[in-house]
């Protein structure tokens, strides 16, 4: 039976698409570049900021691509700073963590977001205490790279085969499968469900309580 399990955050954990998006558009614009189309946006959610803005804006130079990854960064800061920023949990979400928790599970996340995003989101919900490891792009490669993933491993003192990735995208999938992790994927995010069951997930689940039972089940 799985001991630790690993979240993604934006799509899995809260729903943030939309100032992911207006963020990235004011980013792009703010810098005199066309706004990337909003699916586009959504489909590399996951993904390390620059890791994204390579695949986002394969045609402009680095220094271009850098200036929207700063102005990102400014815009969200500035937004969360505002109090405008929306990151709502997903329905279930805050209950299914209680109940894990409950029933001594050790919980992580591992994310695109970065240290001060993260802190701040789950802060917001007040479940940053829920977690024991706190992996994010500050410090590791972008997903797929298994790095976060393997750091949470040794932070739970955990073996892969202990271990349950749960994520919204192709990415968390392929993330996992190179960590030796099993890999469950969430149907309510930024990837279609045959993405996920093609790139490592052993289930999709369609609400909070049908992944907790997936969790629970055997490997």
């Amino acid at each position: 039976m799985s001991r630790l399990v690993v979240f993604d955050c934006d799509g899995t954990l809260v729903d943030g698409q939309a100032a992911i998006c207006e963020t990235m558009e004011l980013a792009f614009t703010s810098n005199g570049l066309a706004a990337p189309d909003r699916h586009h946006v959504r489909r590399m959610v996951g993904l390390s900021l620059p890791y994204a803005l390579r695949e986002l804006a394969p045609n402009v130079s680095d220094e271009q691509r850098h200036a929207v990854v700063e102005a990102y960064k400014t815009g969200f800061r500035d937004l969360r700073q505002s109090g405008g920023l929306r990151e709502p949990l997903f329905a279930g979400i805050a209950e299914l963590i209680e109940e894990l928790a409950a029933e001594d599970w050790l919980l992580a996340v591992a994310t695109g977001k970065s240290d001060r995003g993260l802190h701040s989101c789950l802060d917001t919900h007040g479940i940053r205490h829920r977690f024991i490891s706190l992996q994010t792009a500050d410090r590791h490669p972008s997903k797929p790279h298994p790095a976060m993933l393997e750091a949470a491993l040794v932070e739970a003192g955990v073996a892969p085969g202990e271990a349950v990735m749960i994520g919204d995208t192709s990415f968390d999938m392929e993330m996992a499968v190179a960590a030796g992790v099993r890999a469950i994927g969430v149907s309510w995010g930024y990837h279609e469900a045959q993405e996920l069951l093609d790139t490592g997930a052993s289930a999709v689940a369609d609400t909070a309580a049908q992944l907790g039972e997936m969790i629970r089940g055997p490997a």
